[in-house]
């Protein structure tokens, strides 16, 4: 339910507006050096003070209060908490009565009977994103691999120089645009992941949709791959090392890493809070009015949510790492 992860497996706890967020880690190897500036700096690429971001800026210091002595990890879970500092909860009292559109406040109010936090979206904000960063963070400590994104794509948009300019308009109409953002895992050998039920490119795809706003996922040359032939497709070995023409499948065949970089795009929808009116049901009216969205929130969540899709796949490859040393051969 709020967990993920069996070797590497992380326990996410709070709410946007709640006193505080965290994450509990669990499988870091005892003696991985734990370095706070690396964590900081990683949340700080969450929020930066870009054009179609949030105004919501939050201190974002964490606090690590278990698993780790002199500056490395002691084997012992790793608890690391957020302070919500900048809240305004008053922004979300109008949402009671009438849901967004595109948002969770319908599909929450009935699952929990109303006994949800609506504040900020609640359990289902984007908030809850923060301390996702962290336990990737902790997880590029210890693997050997190396990591990246890139935004390729807002909306109609693919030359971001432009992008400034593009959200100032967007944002001038009230409304939000969505994102393609590419991951890229390089130095990850052959065989991590499973033949089954923990394929990588299962396990990618299923962390990747746990995170707020994401709505599609694609690995290699996903869905242009259909105008090509299977002679077009297939990625030819030209060494014994597993070396191909091209990457096609992403990095990934059979459910496993097969040597090349591990390539995927994650498809980031517009925030669904926007100021412009839209024609929705209202609960206490029991009558479809106009709502206008208050509060703060992103023209464009894909501008910042890249090192938020990079570390998400970083705590997929710590657990399944541990589980390709585990599993090698005697």
């Amino acid at each position: 339910m709020n967990q993920f992860g069996t070797l590497y497996r992380i326990t996410l706890y709070g709410e946007s507006h709640q006193p505080a967020i965290g994450v509990v880690i669990d499988g870091v190897p005892p003696g991985t050096p734990i370095d706070p500036a690396a964590i900081a700096a990683d949340l700080k690429r969450r929020n930066p003070p870009l054009i179609g971001t949030t105004p919501r800026k939050e201190p974002d210091a964490v606090i690590l209060t278990s698993g780790i002595l002199n500056g490395v990890a002691t084997g012992s879970p790793i608890h690391a908490m957020i302070e919500n500092k900048n809240v305004r909860s008053h922004d979300y009292d109008h949402l009671k009565a009438q849901p967004r559109p595109g948002h969770a406040d319908f599909v929450a109010k009935m699952k929990y009977g109303g006994h949800q936090d609506p504040r900020g979206g609640g359990r289902f904000s984007g908030r809850l994103t923060a301390p996702l960063v962290v336990a990737g963070s902790i997880a590029k400590m210890f693997l050997p691999y190396t990591f990246s994104h890139r935004l390729i794509q807002v909306g109609s948009l693919k030359d971001m120089d432009q992008l400034d300019a593009y959200l100032t308009d967007i944002a001038a109409a009230g409304d939000s645009v969505g994102g393609i953002i590419e991951v890229r895992i390089e130095g990850v050998p052959v065989g991590i992941g499973e033949p089954m039920f923990q394929k990588l490119d299962a396990a990618l795809s299923s962390m990747m949709f746990a995170i707020p706003a994401v709505k599609g996922v694609e690995i290699g040359t996903g869905f242009s791959g259909i105008t090509m032939t299977g002679s077009d497709f297939n990625d030819r070995f030209i060494a014994a090392t597993g070396q191909t023409t091209t990457n096609h499948a992403g990095g990934i065949t059979g459910g496993l890493s097969n040597g090349n970089p591990i390539v995927f795009n994650v498809f980031v929808k517009p925030t669904s809070s926007i100021a412009k009116g839209q024609e929705t049901y209202a609960y206490d009216t029991e009558s479809v009015r106009t709502l206008a969205v208050k509060g703060r929130h992103d023209v464009c969540i894909a501008r910042r949510a890249g090192i938020v899709l990079e570390n998400a796949a970083a705590i997929v490859f710590a657990d399944l790492t541990l589980h390709h040393r585990a599993s090698k051969p005697l």
